[in-house]
């Protein structure tokens, strides 16, 4: 099967979140079960900088867009296994970062027209388009705007992949024409129209084949309005065309017995790394250098649909206990201030890191004991299996990826691989967040199972991009 894959950002090329690890992954694990994949990407300053001397330019075409005909490059780089194509146009992508410009919606307009205006020149044509998040979904909306001009383009079939249903791409309803280059017919008939706005989102939902969502869980609370954030009805619509396939990680890249970014390799079977990893994390942060102490610990956005409100109201209980925390994220200006108000009362008990750092990040999934992840919502969520992959056991909310990857444990039988909660509760996530400390002092030897479990968990892409797989051939015929 030929399967063009669309994204907006792709590990190992460019990386805000959780996206970039699908994008990265999905590809080659889709190439290693015998498919002829491809994928498309923008050409970002940063890209084009570090991978220049491996790309080779293809061709340059004038993408129609509105009133505007717009010049676009087009480059290609082989790796492992997978095809990459990047969309060149220095005025939309030579910027720093990849996201939070002014006109964010005119450039991935134009990158989604220019990977349907590109199709012949990336090779024959797929008999797939895997689209993901806002950022793509016009490419199913500009594929059927062309039918009646480009016959040959009528056996493509495309998917569309929920990431994170907040971000929909809404604009205002003048922008239809002048911005995107779509007839009025579009917005009147309803198809990418929502509350008056043009929603771009919305227009993938209606005219792709298949809609996929990046959990099982999470593709049910698409339905729901608590999760949906007012698409449940078009959710629910096109309920028949939804599947919920749990992402994967890469378990090659992920592995604490090769991982060059950590203090010290450790297997499931060999476990006195991370207990070296462990101390390097306290001296790093200046905690105290207890080994018998846990540390927990939060890497993610500091915003509070991960759920932080219920943090800041137990906080205090959960410092009660006989812990150390740890802290790596930014985000909303609230919880930053109230973690750094924290800091002074704690010495050598708390830290905190504001921002983002891939390889501090590392170093807490392998030293850390316990990952907290109480989430008001989570469509998958990557961290609870690359935290489980280090023998770092998950406190998770049941929601979204949290709740089909983290089971709770039971005393009785030994059974789980972590701690969860399912109410939306600060005094519910107090609870089992003791229920682990008290474990990890009171049966070393239960809570060892728990590390040995998560580690020992298949979490590769393989199964999942047997989903997908099916998926498409479903909607192949």
């Amino acid at each position: 099967m030929k399967i063009l894959f669309a994204t907006s950002e792709a590990v190992p090329f460019c990386k805000t979140g959780g996206l970039a690890d699908v994008a990265g992954s999905l590809p080659q694990a889709l190439a290693k079960a015998g498919n002829e994949v491809s994928a498309v990407l923008p050409l970002y300053q940063k890209v084009a900088e570090k991978w220049k001397d491996q790309l080779e330019f293809i061709c340059h075409i004038d993408v129609p867009l509105g009133w505007r005909r717009i010049y676009a490059g087009l480059f290609r780089l082989e790796y492992e296994g997978v095809t990459w194509f990047f969309v060149d146009n220095e005025y939309y992508f030579k910027r720093e970062g990849l996201y939070g410009h002014y006109d964010d919606g005119e450039r991935f307009g134009f990158f989604s027209r220019a990977v349907v205006a590109l199709l012949n020149s990336m090779g024959p044509l797929p008999e797939i388009i895997h689209c993901n998040d806002w950022q793509t979904a016009l490419v199913p909306v500009y594929l059927k705007d062309e039918y009646a001009r480009w016959p040959e383009i009528r056996g493509i079939k495309t998917v569309f992949t929920v990431h994170n249903i907040e971000y929909q791409g809404r604009y205002g309803k003048e922008t239809l024409e002048d911005l995107f280059g779509l007839a009025p017919g579009w917005f009147a008939d309803g198809t990418i129209a929502f509350s008056g706005d043009v929603n771009l989102v919305k227009g993938a939902l209606m005219t792709c084949d298949a809609i996929t969502a990046v959990s099982p869980t999470y593709a049910q609370e698409l339905r729901d309005p608590f999760y949906a954030h007012g698409m449940d009805g078009v959710m629910n619509l096109n309920a028949g065309k939804l599947h919920g396939v749990l992402n994967g990680i890469d378990m090659v890249r992920y592995d604490p017995a090769k991982d060059p970014s950590i203090e010290a390799h450790y297997s499931v079977k060999r476990m006195a790394g991370k207990a070296r990893c462990k101390e390097a994390l306290q001296k790093r942060l200046n905690l105290e250098v207890k080994p018998d102490v846990p540390i927990i610990a939060i890497v993610s956005r500091l915003v509070s649909h991960k759920g932080l409100d219920l943090l800041c109201k137990s906080f205090d209980e959960m410092m009660g206990l006989n812990c150390q925390f740890v802290v790596l994220g930014s985000g909303e200006y609230c919880y930053e201030q109230f973690f750094e108000s924290k800091l002074q009362y704690l010495p050598g008990r708390m830290a905190l890191y504001r921002g983002y750092n891939e390889e501090l990040a590392m170093a807490i999934y392998a030293g850390a004991d316990l990952l907290l992840m109480p989430s008001k919502s989570e469509p998958c969520g990557l961290a609870q299996m690359i935290a489980m992959r280090y023998g770092t056991v998950p406190i998770v909310r049941e929601t979204g990826g949290l709740k089909d990857t983290v089971f709770p444990y039971e005393a009785w039988c030994g059974a789980g691989n972590g701690f969860t909660f399912a109410s939306y509760s600060a005094s519910d996530m107090a609870y089992v967040i003791r229920q682990a400390v008290d474990l990890y002092h009171n049966n070393r030897d239960a809570f060892k199972k728990l590390q040995h479990t998560g580690m020992t968990t298949d979490f590769s892409w393989d199964k999942s991009a047997g989903e997908y797989i099916r998926i498409y051939e479903l909607i192949r015929g």
